[in-house]
């Protein structure tokens, strides 16, 4: 099955496929982002040690099986966040997710990690559409969909109802479609560039 690149570089971010051997970097980083994590990811309520190396683990076997493509968010080489290609929407289809350093949030930073991942996604084969599905309190996560030029198709109850204290059981469904962002990246500056 074919993947996309390990690394994916621009201005300020990094993105680079998880490694078992980050996991102090991953580790350090969500233990310093836990109070901004956990109103919307249910993992982050107890992220100890073994289900972060477990994480990493998992994230190898599922590159390897084409199932997920996950990233480190590095920033002059420390670990700042994680984003995620999926492919858990159906044929065609990739869904996005990412979370970030409280102390980086502000920045862009998101917004660029999305870009190179998009970018990333649509040179994949068959690929027609990516989204970013989110609580719709999460107003932040709306934020960079809406910054990264998405379109929001949809709202929909959560199937299992409000997981976290923090979300109010609404899913917001974004969608960036293949021929859209072939058209905005021609009428802005370069897509970031793979590495």
């Amino acid at each position: 099955m074919e993947k996309p690149a390990e690394s994916i570089r621009s201005d300020h971010v990094d993105l680079r496929r998880w490694r078992t051997g980050d996991l102090d970097a991953l580790e350090r980083a969500i233990h310093e982002s836990r109070d901004h994590l956990v109103p919307w990811l249910p993992w982050a309520a107890d992220p100890g040690r073994a289900q972060t190396a477990e994480y990493l683990a998992r994230s190898h076997e599922k590159w390897e099986t084409g199932q997920d493509f996950s990233y480190a968010i590095t920033s002059d080489a420390e670990v700042i966040g994680s984003c995620s290609l999926m492919r858990r929407i159906g044929a065609g289809g990739l869904e996005i997710g990412y979370w970030i350093h409280p102390a980086r949030t502000g920045r862009g930073l998101v917004t660029m990690a999305v870009a190179g991942l998009v970018d990333a996604g649509f040179r994949l084969d068959g690929i027609d559409h990516i989204e970013i599905h989110h609580d719709a309190a999460n107003r932040a996560s709306g934020a960079v969909a809406r910054r990264s030029g998405f379109t929001e198709v949809e709202r929909v109850p959560a199937p299992e109802g409000p997981l976290t204290p923090g979300e109010s059981g609404t899913d917001v469904i974004w969608r960036m479609t293949a021929d859209r962002w072939r058209a905005r990246s021609a009428g802005t500056a370069a897509a970031p560039r793979e590495g």
